[in-house]
């Protein structure tokens, strides 16, 4: 009877913590890209000198710093730290100078990228092999984070590093592209391409676009379970303030809504979430905003002072644009305040670097209704988002590329596809890529192994075991050997690492380069 009653307890207490959330603990839907260093990756740092690039965003999904994770990995050595705006710990104000320093606890320097250089130095870079960066991004061009990423991958081109980008999740998710394409005149390190305001595209992705013109020796490793249509509340990951105005998922939605008025007047507060300015009537602010079909969005007028604005009600982020909505609020601002349009002169103003362009402004004091602004700038829009599609690691356009593998600089013709198998290794016809890499191939049909020889070199490899044998000895896969099509598929890392080959991926363009 006790045994019973005690059964029952652990019954009822289970369900209580079912209901109170307790027991409901979500697991995130996405592995981060350090994650999956870890994990399939390591090979990429393994005997290196490490610099790392991260500040308090760079945790794993179960919040532990990437800093700690390299720092205690035995195999490699964490040699330099590097800060990005607002310092490695977040806390600086925007703009605000950080200074370099030595970390505390490991003895090694944290070199401020917002302080006297934002480029890595050669010094900087001299006790180091390879350059990580892992970053929280929130989607905006005018975030500085990606400036950053962009100037560490021109430093690693010129200094001859490889650079490692970490991917992440781009929290606005990867299908709202808008706003004005920036124009190579406002260039800065508030725009450092020619992205759109919203550009869609992860940390790895953007570094792959950045890469079209840097040429640098880049290497990004992908999140597992990410998908173009995830924003950030779909990826089961708790959020990391990235800086002392984005503390939650509501400021990095209403960051482009509401904080495109610089110089204008028209201003941001309670962290993104408002906006507003002198001589405007909040009542009717919010009447045409609420009225233009913006989704996913309501207006709530509210004064500040002597100011007059609106509150962003963010009822369903899936949908909401926030670089149209900023577009629109500044155009209906300037429709009720007429403020003064800053004007680029021998120095571009910031409106203008912000904009990307200082057209923009030319519309406002043209009086160019916010649909005629859109207009205006879509065109260019367009055209960047066809261009954007070759540097896309996930969703359909990469996805449906064909995959190419390319031995001391051939191309080969395979007479069945290659493909991607179920543990992310790429497979390849076994005779196309053995003959390739200048080896012999015997196939014995009775106890289905493939010998594989070269030179000294003897690989057997067996139909669905992930167990080879390397001049004798036994090495693990993490992948097998398969017949498919009647066509016996080879994990290619494998059969070319094995024969002392190297191996590179490159995800955007889903080419195998082996020499």
């Amino acid at each position: 009877m006790v045994k019973r009653i005690f059964f029952v307890g652990i019954l009822l207490a289970g369900i209580l913590l079912l209901q109170t959330g307790f027991a409901a603990v979500e697991v995130p839907r996405v592995k981060l890209g350090n994650e999956v260093l870890m994990s399939k990756y390591h090979y990429l740092i393994e005997g290196k000198k490490i610099g790392l690039v991260t500040n308090q965003s760079g945790v794993t999904s179960r919040g532990e710093s990437i800093i700690d994770v390299l720092a205690n990995d035995r195999s490699t050595r964490l040699t330099a730290l590097f800060g990005p705006e607002h310092g490695i710990d977040g806390t600086a104000k925007a703009g605000e100078y950080v200074e370099s320093y030595t970390h505390e606890k490991l003895g090694i320097p944290v070199y401020s990228l917002y302080g006297a250089t934002r480029m890595p130095t050669e010094a900087m870079l001299r006790n180091l092999d390879v350059l990580i960066f892992d970053v929280q991004d929130i989607g905006a061009r005018s975030y500085t984070y990606m400036s950053t990423l962009n100037y560490c991958m021109v430093a690693a081109q010129k200094y001859n590093k490889t650079i490692i980008v970490l991917d992440r999740p781009n929290p606005l998710g990867g299908e709202i592209v808008e706003g004005p394409v920036l124009e190579d005149p406002y260039i800065t390190f508030v725009g450092v391409d020619n992205l759109p305001m919203a550009h869609g595209m992860t940390a790895g992705e953007l570094a792959q676009f950045f890469n079209r013109k840097i040429g640098a020796d880049l290497k990004v490793v992908p999140m597992e379970g990410y998908t173009r249509n995830m924003i950030y509340q779909d990826t089961g990951l708790p959020w990391v303030q990235t800086s002392p105005n984005i503390p939650d998922l509501d400021s990095v939605f209403g960051y482009m809504a509401t904080g495109l008025g610089e110089g204008t007047g028209i201003f941001q507060a309670d962290k993104f979430k408002w906006i507003g300015g002198k001589g405007i009537d909040s009542d009717k602010f919010a009447g045409l905003l609420n009225q233009a079909g913006l989704n996913g969005v309501t207006f709530i007028p509210e004064d500040r002072g002597e100011a007059g604005g609106v509150r962003l009600n963010i009822y369903d982020p899936h949908v909401f644009n926030p670089a149209k909505a900023g577009i629109y609020a500044l155009a209906y601002a300037h429709s009720l305040n007429n403020f003064a349009v800053p004007k680029s002169g021998q120095t571009v103003v910031m409106f203008d670097k912000i904009m990307g362009s200082d057209k923009i402004g030319q519309y406002l004091e043209q009086g160019l209704t916010p649909q005629q602004i859109e207009a205006k700038y879509t065109p260019a829009l367009n055209k960047f988002k066809e261009e954007r599609k070759q540097y896309l690691i996930y969703g359909q356009e990469a996805n449906n590329r064909q995959i190419s593998v390319i031995v001391n600089d051939n191309p080969i013709e395979f007479d069945s596809e290659p493909y991607i198998d179920a543990h992310d290794r790429l497979m390849v016809p076994l005779r196309a890529i053995v003959e390739a890499l200048g080896a012999k191939i015997y196939w014995n049909d009775k106890t289905r192994v493939v010998t594989v020889e070269k030179e000294d070199k003897t690989i057997c490899f067996t139909i669905d075991s992930t167990t080879a044998i390397v001049d004798g000895e036994p090495k693990n896969m993490d992948t097998s050997p398969v017949i498919k099509n009647s066509r016996t598929m080879l994990p290619v890392r494998y059969v070319s690492e094995y024969l002392g080959y190297k191996v590179n991926w490159n995800q955007y363009t889903r080419t195998v380069t082996i020499d």
